[in-house]
């Protein structure tokens, strides 16, 4: 339904009944209004599969129906694929129809600022572009089947303590660049049907109340015209949060809130029109949903099963493969050892688990091979007691003596759900100890040593080097065990990158000292330089960089061409590359784009991700690979100009295999379209003057008087290197200091028509 056509109902609506619609009749149901036809539709969580709450008899609101899990965003993120994206997305669509589901709550696209996040599982990535990438094809995805899709949780919201009160302290620029970016093309690309606001305030106020981003920025500078929608609970003032841009409160207050509407437009302090349009672009989704409703959509479990595990496949990241440890052959005796290879934890908990009964595991997949042997090694659940204790310890030697009598041993480790979960911060980066000596001891008499990680976030490795091979599945939804065993034996190529940076340890993270702030704020004094940006520009070692991922193959990039050397930002400018596959069977490649700033007088990050594709290729095949850039691609957020802005120079194109696998470079010149307007001050300094040829004649006399005082100075000047320090110290004199300096000649009165002049 158009935003017209909706405007016609919210006509004939009373004022009661517009304010009830702006909150929820229950925790998962928003109102009808049945004489306008106006139906009650239902609403559920995801992002990686349907939680819709049971509708048996004496069902909670944690009660939920059998469904598909899907791998969890941390892994999709990891396929660098938005096919992958969109298919999951259309998958979920389709059984939110066939369950009657309008909206679905996802996908979370908030920037994974801290690896201890307690909420990391259910993001993507701790970069901007990447997140909204891989959230727009999601939501693309969902809403191909006339099913509304909610992006979360707007914004900066990155962390789970104190996420109902806390203010994220966040400067402008570090909003646009980062925060805000990873949901501003999503929002324009894909056009959601909600935004989800998030609990936390930002710079002071709350996300529910927050004009400035709900209005200003959200629908008046990217053009949004979806509703949005509170976390469940974030209202704080309803009335405020009405006129700053709140459209729907979830899950309701029993009335009270719609009352406090109702008498705040009777008592003329809330303008009816901010009300009617809240609940146009209410009844726009609610119809839209209604008039698409698709009675004859089959849910088919099956199907989306093995989507599920196609999709696992794509998220797994080969980490480490000394000497072509992997993929394992039939004819190898091997063990596999751990708890997560008979039961692998496959999605995080809180508002995102499903309930899912077709989980697989590795064990099951590898029953019928006689050469696959396994011993627990380990629980899940923290040893307590000395009997506990014993059993622990002769888990482990059954785990040892089994190694030594393997070729292989492979080690299914991660992180139980007590590590990590929505409601809470992770305290370390650290595995269970019991794991990690258990895979130390493993390594120790067992040189083959493969380790299977199943975890929602990074992890330290302190036996990183006694390993010769390591997989990261992430949680890779209900398919998992399946995924990793046709990974393992070669079935399956892997071909996931990491979205995220794994450091060598906690305290190398550039938010550690600042995570998660104080008793009411969390500052971001990092600001840009999250993940590898920061690790780049501080030319820090970590554990794995960012999109960082092996193959069975191997592959050549050739030919890097652009198709203009010179050109405006605002032009559209397309990279290509060629892309061989070098190897001896089949594989996947995540190609990754960077933008390098050569010189600029601002401080930026060494390269910023600005496009990525993924291509399969056969051995000896070659395809080419393009990339189109926009103005974005170059610019920084000015916030003087509170505007994005391009430096005109030289920009380097990095193309690669991760970030720091760099294998082709290209160099063009960008012009900015739009000249940044230069405000000149009392404080101006000569130097900033005499660099801008824009004013090259307006400053003439100054500099002709200027490198006059330079010269006397410098005559006089004793000993050596004095001339240089005397040319240095006057290109750093500001304008006012020049009447003293120049002894009266320049008075601060020509100093001002000057600037005028400048200035205009």
């Amino acid at each position: 339904m158009t935003r017209g056509e909706a405007k016609k109902l919210v006509e004939q609506m009373t004022l009661e009944e517009k304010a009830g619609l702006c909150s929820g009749k229950d925790f998962w149901r928003l109102k009808s209004v049945e004489r306008l036809g106006i139906p009650e539709v239902m609403v559920c969580d995801g992002p990686n599969g349907l939680r819709k709450q049971s509708e048996a008899e004496g069902a909670g609101i944690n009660d939920s129906i059998e469904a598909v899990c899907f791998p969890a965003s941390c892994a999709e993120a990891a396929s660098f694929d938005r096919n992958c994206m969109y298919r999951a997305g259309q998958a979920m669509g389709n059984a939110c129809q066939a369950e009657n589901i309008s909206l679905l709550l996802g996908p979370g696209t908030n920037i994974k600022r801290s690896p201890i996040g307690g909420r990391n599982f259910e993001y993507y990535s701790e970069d901007p572009y990447l997140s909204a990438q891989m959230a727009a094809a999601h939501i693309k995805g969902v809403q191909s089947k006339h099913v509304g899709a909610c992006i979360k949780h707007f914004a900066a919201n990155n962390q789970e303590s104190r996420r109902m009160s806390i203010s994220s302290e966040v400067d402008e620029r570090t909003l646009r660049e980062i925060y805000l970016a990873a949901f501003e093309d999503a929002v324009k690309e894909a056009k959601p049907w909600a935004v989800m606001c998030s609990y936390n305030r930002l710079n002071g106020i709350f996300a529910s109340e927050h004009h400035w981003l709900l209005t200003e920025v959200l629908k008046e500078e990217w053009g949004y015209e979806g509703m949005v929608v509170t976390d469940w609970g974030a209202v704080n003032d309803r009335v405020k949060g009405l006129e700053a841009g709140l459209d729907l409160e979830m899950p309701g207050s029993g009335g009270a809130t719609d009352q406090q509407i109702v008498e705040a437009v009777r008592a003329g302090t809330l303008p009816e029109a901010i009300l009617d349009e809240a609940c146009g672009r209410i009844v726009s989704r609610i119809m839209t949903y209604a008039e698409h409703r698709d009675r004859d959509a089959v849910w088919d479990r099956e199907k989306d099963h093995e989507l599920a595990v196609e999709l696992a496949k794509e998220c797994m990241v080969l980490l480490k493969n000394d000497e072509s440890l992997l993929p394992l052959s039939d004819q190898q005796k091997i063990v596999f050892i751990g708890k997560f290879a008979e039961k692998p934890r496959i999605q995080g908990g809180g508002s995102s688990h499903v309930n899912t009964k077709h989980q697989t595991c590795a064990l099951d997949q590898v029953k019928t091979m006689e050469h696959v042997t396994y011993v627990s090694g380990f629980d899940t659940t923290e040893a307590v007691g000395e009997d506990a204790l014993r059993l622990e310890r002769q888990r482990m030697n059954d785990a040892i003596a089994a190694a030594k009598q393997a070729e292989v041993a492979v080690i299914f480790a991660g992180l139980p759900d007590s590590y990590e979960s929505e409601g809470f911060d992770r305290k370390h980066m650290r595995l269970p100890d019991i794991q990690n000596r258990l895979i130390q001891a493993v390594a120790e008499v067992q040189p083959n040593t493969v380790v299977v990680l199943h975890n929602g976030s990074p992890v330290e490795m302190p036996w990183v080097h006694d390993v010769k091979a390591i997989l990261e599945t992430y949680l890779g939804g209900e398919g998992v065990g399946e995924a990793v065993v046709d990974c393992l034996f070669g079935n399956t190529n892997p071909s996931g990158k990491l979205p995220e940076t794994f450091p060598l340890k906690l305290s190398d993270n550039p938010s550690y000292l600042n995570f998660p702030g104080e008793t009411s704020k969390v500052e971001y004094k990092e600001g840009i330089f999250v993940g590898y940006r920061y690790y780049d520009k501080k030319e820090m070692p970590v554990l794995f960089p960012f999109g960082h991922g092996l193959s069975y193959t191997t592959f050549a990039y050739s030919d890097l061409r652009v198709d203009k050397r010179k050109f405006q930002d605002e032009e559209p400018c397309t990279v290509t590359v060629t892309i061989t596959n070098t190897g001896d069977r089949f594989g996947k490649e995540a190609v990754q784009l960077y933008v390098q700033d050569v010189e600029s007088k601002v401080l930026r990050p060494i390269k910023e991700l600005k496009g990525f594709e993924k291509v399969g290729l056969m051995p000896g095949e070659s395809k080419d690979v393009s990339f189109d850039l926009g103005k974005r691609a170059w610019a920084y957020y000015d916030v003087e100009a509170h505007d994005w802005y391009t430096e005109e120079g030289e920009f380097r194109l990095l193309v690669g295999a991760s970030s720091q696998d760099i294998r082709l470079t290209e160099t063009v010149y960008v012009v900015p379209y739009k000249k940044k307007k230069q405000i000149y001050t009392m404080s101006t300094i000569l130097g900033d003057l005499y660099e801008n040829p824009d004013v090259k004649q307006e400053i003439a006399e100054l500099k002709k008087i200027s490198d006059s005082m330079f010269e006397s100075a410098n005559q006089e000047a004793l000993g050596e290197g004095m001339a240089d320090m005397m040319e240095a110290q006057t290109r750093e004199m500001p304008l006012k200091s020049l009447p003293s300096f120049s002894n009266g000649v320049i008075s601060r009165a020509y100093l001002e028509e000057l600037l005028n002049r400048l200035n205009r």
